[in-house]
């Protein structure tokens, strides 16, 4: 970290050992990302309910190129939360998170979700139960009956255009399911 972890503690008295844990957790995060500029953690014992302890709250500010990573670990009536140490680790857990999520979208590994296969109908063989699909770069794609959804395979027209799931058959690629377009 560029600058040294600022911890505070709110209705509560300082704790050596909790400050402790805290340094250990902060510099975890540097595992998941490296870049950290500064870690600000505020620990907090806000109320004391009648019927349950002290549910501990902790915020943790981590400053990162171009923005800042914000973790607020609200109890919401957790009774694991009287620990401390419990409440730490859930929002350290929350913070690696966010860090690997920031850190996958500055380096542009964000997952991008390929639009399934699509092709024409070229064979239908209705008395055999199964046809074929000729894909856009000229691939032969054999499904079956059971494979065509929200249609009736009878109604299904060569020259149609269909997206497919394909998966290797026996014989070769096949598609495992089969949707009209449109």
């Amino acid at each position: 970290m560029q600058l040294p972890i600022q911890i505070s503690f709110r209705h509560m008295e300082p704790s050596i050992a909790v400050e402790d844990r805290i340094r250990e957790k902060a510099a975890k995060l540097e595992q998941f990302y490296d870049r950290i500029m500064g870690c600000r953690v505020v620990v907090e014992a806000p109320h004391r309910h009648r019927h349950q302890g002290k549910l501990y709250h902790v915020r943790i500010d981590l400053t990162v190129p171009g923005g800042e990573l914000v973790v607020s670990r609200e109890h919401h009536g957790k009774k694991a939360h009287e620990d401390v140490y419990v409440a730490l680790r859930d929002a350290f857990n929350a913070a690696q998170r966010q860090l690997e999520s920031f850190s996958q979208r500055q380096r542009g590994n964000v997952k991008h979700h390929e639009p399934p296969p699509s092709g024409r109908i070229s064979l239908l063989v209705p008395e055999q139960d199964y046809g074929k699909i000729e894909t856009i770069d000229g691939r032969e794609i054999y499904f079956h009956r059971n494979s065509v959804l929200n249609e009736d395979f009878q109604d299904l027209q060569v020259g149609k255009e269909v997206r497919f799931t394909e998966e290797e058959g026996d014989l070769g690629p096949q598609a495992s399911t089969v949707h009209l377009k449109g």
